[in-house]
């Protein structure tokens, strides 16, 4: 089973935030691969299906971002994951322009804190991450106020596309492997 992770917040006040992206691109997967993800366990939502010849779950922590780490360690200890080849965990990334994907193997948490809840609980940084960016915070910008705002402009139509171009990455990573999905996503 390859559990597909997108972070977010669960209140319908965070709807549309940047911090949300990891979310949306879950519920663009679920449309993809008509998977409802409507059922609950590992205090997530989740739904079960496929993605071309493999068993997934897609599956939105409801714990709030900084608590991630909780959800997607009960999953993955359920499911006997062997969490660096069959987890793959998408979210925002202030540190990549709008828009922009970045596919790892591996690596820190960044500075995001549901990445270092998800670390912290796995007890390892050797899993596939979707990184999707949602851009720097504007000079003396709150970060917080930043990351839990709303879109704006043309960085709505932005995400949308990157959003679609993100499911379409761990697609990728799941039919081709991470590194070929990485040479293609990662420019």
């Amino acid at each position: 089973m390859i559990i597909i992770a997108g972070l977010g917040n669960p209140d319908s006040e965070y709807e549309g935030t940047r911090h949300n992206t990891g979310f949306e691109v879950i519920d663009v997967l679920s449309e993809k691969l008509k998977i409802k993800v409507n059922r609950k366990r590992f205090r997530a939502y989740y739904g079960k299906g496929k993605a071309g010849t493999e068993d997934v779950l897609l599956l939105k922590p409801q714990t709030y971002m900084n608590l991630s780490g909780e959800s997607i360690a009960a999953a993955c200890s359920y499911y006997k994951t062997d969490v660096s080849r069959d987890l793959i965990v998408i979210y925002d990334d202030v540190d990549l322009d709008t828009g922009r994907i970045r596919i790892r193997k591996s690596g820190s948490a960044g500075g995001h804190n549901g990445m270092k809840n998800i670390i912290e609980h796995l007890h390892t940084q050797e899993f596939v991450r979707v990184r999707v960016g949602v851009g720097a915070k504007p000079e003396g910008y709150d970060l917080i106020n930043w990351v839990l705002g709303h879109f704006k402009g043309d960085d709505v139509s932005v995400m949308e596309d990157a959003k679609s171009k993100a499911a379409d990455a761990v697609l990728s990573v799941i039919e081709e492997g991470t590194d070929r999905a990485m040479n293609r996503y990662n420019s």
